[in-house]
C-alpha cells in the first residue's frame, strides 16, 4: 500500500511540475527568461532548443537579452524568435538580441486568464486520474487479499488526502499566476 501512494505521489508531482512548466511559458506584463522556453532555432539543419544556444536573461522587467553562445546563430536565433507565436520583435545588436515585451491591454490579460485557469483545469483532471489508478490499484490488490478490508479504505483515503494537496498546490500556483497576470 505504501508503494502504491508513494508512485501516486511522484506521479502527482510530475504533473504539477509540468503544469508549472506550461504556465511559465504564459505572457505577464514582465519580462520573464521562461518565455522563450520553447522556441526552437535551425541550427545546423538540425531543431535545437534556443536555451541551449544562448544565454537569455532578463535585465529589466520590460527586456530580456539573449546573447548566443556561438555568435554565428545569431541570425537564426532572430528568424526563430520572429516566427514563434509570442509576438516578439527581437532587435539585433550584433553580438546579442534585445526583445521588449510589451504591455498587455485588458482584453489580452482576461484571455491568458482563461488560459491559465483551461490549463489548471487540465492539470486537475491529470491528478485526478492518477487517483483514480491508484484507487484501482488499491482495490486490485485488496480482491487478490493483499490488503484487508480496513487497509484498503485506509489506503484510499490516504490518496484522496494526496490528492486534494495536489489539487490545493494547482490552486495556489493558479491565484499566483493570474495576479501576476492581472497586475499592472
Amino acid at each position: 500500500m505504501k508503494t502504491v501512494i508513494k508512485e501516486t505521489r511522484e506521479r502527482m508531482q510530475k504533473s504539477l511540475d509540468a503544469f508549472e512548466g506550461n504556465i511559465g511559458i504564459v505572457r505577464t506584463g514582465r519580462a520573464n527568461p521562461q518565455m522563450l522556453s520553447r522556441v526552437m532555432v535551425d541550427y545546423y539543419g538540425a531543431m535545437t532548443p534556443l536555451n541551449q544556444l544562448a544565454n537569455v536573461s532578463s535585465p529589466d522587467p520590460r527586456t530580456l537579452l539573449v546573447t548566443p553562445f556561438d555568435k554565428s546563430a545569431i541570425r537564426n536565433i532572430e528568424k526563430a524568435i520572429l516566427e514563434s507565436d509570442l509576438g516578439f520583435n527581437p532587435n539585433n545588436q550584433g553580438d546579442s538580441i534585445f526583445i521588449t515585451v510589451p504591455p498587455l491591454n485588458d482584453e489580452r490579460r482576461r484571455d491568458l486568464v482563461k488560459t491559465v485557469k483551461h490549463m489548471a483545469e487540465e492539470a486537475k483532471v491529470a491528478v485526478r486520474n492518477i487517483r483514480r489508478d491508484a484507487n484501482e490499484e488499491l482495490r486490485e490488490m485488496h480482491k487478490e487479499h493483499l490488503l484487508s478490508d480496513d487497509e484498503a479504505h485506509t489506503g484510499e483515503a490516504e490518496v484522496q488526502k494526496v490528492t486534494d494537496e495536489f489539487v490545493a498546490l494547482i490552486d495556489d500556483r493558479t491565484k499566483a499566476k493570474e495576479d501576476d497576470i492581472l497586475a499592472v
